[in-house]
């Protein structure tokens, strides 16, 4: 059985004439208003996509690989696909001739999975994978959003913002500065300076000197 409605209404209260109860003036009040801001007020919108807007340096944009001379820095040791919360990452390493002696046979990231977290910029020891600037993916299919080394890797160059930001910013400790060593990408004994300097010295005078008991 339907509901019977009830007059919630007081007393006194005070009757809508025809114009109020549909609403007609209230609503050209509201447009004239809009109207005023319109022509009167500065703008504070982008008119995308002529203007874009250009991130700061502390933005997470898309994930991307560092390449350098030609070659990404990535020594495939699988750690942001680890860390990556929507195991977005994939990959397959080979080795390579060279000190670094590995790196990625294929690498994919599915940006329909990618949330941006940053997780893998923070876990990479090489610096070779960062969050950069770009905001503004479209994807025709689920396929365009699976991306490759082909539209992963980006020239250091590109991302020196990135990577400056990064050197200033991570492991900061009070009294101390985090700087990236190069040496790090040397996944290799060879060409390490502790080798030079074991060569420097008198290894058997150091053995000699570690095994004697002390006194």
């Amino acid at each position: 059985m339907p509901g019977i409605p009830a007059n919630t209404g007081k007393p006194n209260e005070r009757k809508f004439n025809f114009w109020e109860r549909i609403y007609l003036p209230e609503a050209l009040k509201g447009l004239g208003y809009s109207f005023r801001k319109m022509t009167k007020e500065p703008m504070y919108t982008f008119q995308y996509p002529e203007e874009q807007w250009y991130p700061p340096d502390n933005y997470r944009g898309r994930p991307v690989l560092v390449e350098e001379d030609g070659r990404p820095r990535c020594v495939s040791c699988n750690l942001c696909a680890r860390a990556c919360p929507p195991m977005a990452i994939s990959m397959q390493s080979h080795e390579i001739d060279g000190p670094k002696e590995r790196e990625p046979e294929w690498f994919e990231i599915n940006m329909l999975r990618c949330i941006y977290c940053g997780f893998c910029e923070e876990v990479c020891p090489e610096e070779a994978i960062v969050m950069s600037k770009e905001y503004d993916l479209t994807f025709q299919s689920r396929d365009e959003a699976i991306f490759g080394l082909e539209r992963l890797l980006m020239p250091a160059e590109r991302l020196r913002d990135r990577l400056d930001y990064l050197e200033a910013q991570r492991n900061r400790q009070p009294g101390q500065h985090w700087e990236f060593q190069p040496v790090n990408n040397t996944h290799s004994l060879r060409n390490r300076s502790f080798l030079k300097w074991l060569a420097a010295h008198d290894v058997e005078a150091l053995e000699a000197e570690t095994a004697a008991p002390s006194a």
